[in-house]
């Protein structure tokens, strides 16, 4: 029986067709070294043009969605700030569409209220505004100074030409272009509150979702940073909000004190506008000047000396005292990662700037530190 396997292995062998090995190239012929040199560059050329397409391809598909994508990360931005009120209150029991409700209905009564306080004398005085002012003009050229000076140069004369309804809306880009930009606006607004709300209701799957984007060996690790992330960026959004706060109730108290018409709305302003990061305040401070000017000189200067020492003690001392205990950044980084925030995204980039480089600062902590310690 051995032999007779043995033969049958042997004929399996004959039977089996030899196999076609590729011909060993000769490396001491320069041909073909050549065509081999040639072969590799064709082949690096070839895959660096597809790689720089596809990046000219992502550069113009995120040029074109930039704004879509800016908006993403508002939205984004504020749900991860809302999220700790929706935490708290799933902690005392509600269940987290409910919590969510409730946090969303809040924040739209927060919202309406700031509207209905802002809206009615901004238009109207915005309305009266534009019709007296021909006659603020006529004022102003009874200063003999300034009549001497518009006398020459006819300046009062052109202004009262100029200023008119239907130049003023000219000026605004016509009444199609401000009603584009009125929609725009609105559209953008509920855009990012749809977002917010959608990313709110499945923020719990979406971030485990991220973290399964991780090897296991490491997926610990980004959990427990990218939660203390999540957290610094909604304490900084509760300090940013506490500043606003203050700066809305001292203004409040200002103009109390000055006897300025329109208190509530005109501090509702200011604490809408110090949301923004560097522009916000001086924003809301210029509005609040013009409408004491409008009162009485003494309470224009008032306000501008108000606001000139206020914007001092919020910008040195407020703010960075309340977003270092927030987020646990230096307050030299606060101004700094602001400024560069700002040039770089504008008031948006300025807003989520401070908690970047908190994340940033976080990571270097818990892997890089670690990491080079051990070296």
């Amino acid at each position: 029986m051995a032999a007779e396997d043995t033969a049958e292995q042997d004929e399996a062998k004959q039977a089996k067709p030899p196999v076609q090995r590729r011909p060993e190239v000769d490396p001491d012929n320069p041909d073909a070294r050549a065509a081999r040199r040639n072969r590799h560059v064709f082949v690096v050329g070839f895959l660096g043009g597809l790689g720089l397409m596809c990046a000219i391809i992502l550069t113009w598909a995120v040029r074109e969605t930039l704004s879509v994508l800016l908006l993403m990360l508002a939205a984004l931005f504020l749900a991860i700030g809302l999220h700790p009120a929706v935490t708290w209150l799933q902690r005392r029991g509600l269940p987290r569409g409910l919590a969510v409700a409730v946090v969303v209905l809040g924040v739209v009564l927060v919202g309406c209220g700031g509207l209905g306080a802002l809206a009615p004398p901004l238009i109207t005085q915005t309305g009266e505004l534009v019709t007296n002012l021909p006659g603020y003009l006529d004022e102003l050229n009874r200063n003999q100074q300034v009549a001497d000076f518009s006398e020459r140069y006819h300046l009062i004369d052109r202004l009262k030409e100029a200023v008119t309804s239907e130049n003023i809306t000219k000026a605004l880009g016509g009444a199609l272009g401000g009603v584009r930009a009125v929609f725009g606006a609105i559209f953008n607004v509920l855009t990012v509150f749809v977002l917010t709300i959608y990313f709110l209701a499945a923020w719990t799957r979406l971030k485990e979702g991220f973290y399964k984007l991780f090897p296991a060996s490491r997926r610990d690790t980004a959990r427990e940073i990218g939660d203390e992330i999540f957290e610094k960026i909604g304490a900084y959004l509760l300090g940013s909000l506490a500043i606003a706060f203050v700066a809305g109730v001292s203004t409040f108290v200002f103009l109390l004190i000055v006897g300025v018409s329109y208190a509530f709305a005109l501090a509702m302003v200011v604490a809408v506008c110090d949301l923004i990061p560097q522009i916000g305040a001086t924003l809301g401070a210029i509005v609040v000047v013009v409408a004491g000017f409008a009162h009485s000189p003494e309470a224009g200067i008032a306000a501008v000396i108000f606001f000139i020492l206020y914007q001092q003690l919020e910008n040195w001392v407020i703010a960075p005292r309340v977003l270092k205990r927030s987020v646990d950044v230096s307050d030299l980084a606060v101004i700094l990662s602001a400024l560069i925030g700002a040039v770089l995204l504008g008031a948006l980039g300025a807003l989520i700037a401070i908690p970047v480089v908190a994340a940033v600062q976080l990571t270097m902590r818990k892997i890089a530190m670690p990491h080079l310690d051990r070296i």
